[in-house]
């Protein structure tokens, strides 16, 4: 368990899953990832460019100008290297903990970040399984955020109603089944409060009491 992840917990959540994402999907899905084929294709253009510029009879003259040119203009093969060589650590640095009144997470490269989502403000809880989750047998569950966060894009203020994955985990059925049930009962709870809430709220069809 995660011991920094832990400091976020408040006082009297009880903890119903704590785990990592698997290892060999993790790894796998930062190296195969979207930018692959784009770092490929980039990378085999410059080198050509490189080796035509070096083969032509001025390739001492060009040399001065053409490393340092290519070595910026392929920043999106290094983005890719360091991106894939650096996931190791970006694994290290990932967590999940799920209690009973919310959902906890770690991630970061160079530095960590914490982030958590309390059921009250989930609306939605899905399950997803890509090529890779389907070969090594795991899962992400995905959720959305009832509430619009603020964000800024390109300068500009705008909201996200982006929630917290839990991905490539091995147990995913059973988490899946925990958050759905946590955050139906919570957000039941929450969206219809009957009996004007007293101590005691029975909530909306729902078990959930406390």
């Amino acid at each position: 368990m995660d011991n920094e992840l832990t400091l976020l917990i408040g006082e009297g959540e009880k903890i119903l899953y704590a785990g990592k994402p698997d290892k060999r999907c993790f790894i796998f899905e930062c190296i195969f990832n979207p930018l692959l084929p784009f770092a490929i294709v980039w990378g085999l253009f410059d080198m050509f460019f490189i080796g035509a510029a070096f083969s032509s009879d001025k390739a001492d003259e060009a040399a001065f100008f053409i490393i340092p040119f290519m070595a910026l203009h392929m920043m999106p093969v290094w983005l890719y290297l360091g991106g894939a060589l650096l996931s190791f650590r970006r694994y290290r640095n990932t967590a999940y903990i799920v209690t009973d009144k919310g959902i906890y997470a770690s991630g970061g490269i160079i530095a960590r970040t914490y982030k958590s989502k309390p059921f009250a403000e989930l609306s939605h809880v899905d399950l997803h399984r890509g090529i890779f989750d389907q070969w090594f047998g795991v899962g992400d569950i995905i959720t959305t955020s009832a509430q619009a966060n603020p964000a800024t894009l390109n300068g500009r203020r705008t909201s996200t109603n982006a929630g917290i994955s839990i991905d490539s985990i091995a147990d995913y059925a059973e988490v899946y089944k925990l958050v759905k049930k946590l955050q139906e009962d919570i957000y039941t709870d929450v969206m219809y409060p009957n009996d004007l809430r007293p101590k005691e709220n029975h909530g909306y069809k729902s078990r959930y009491k406390g």
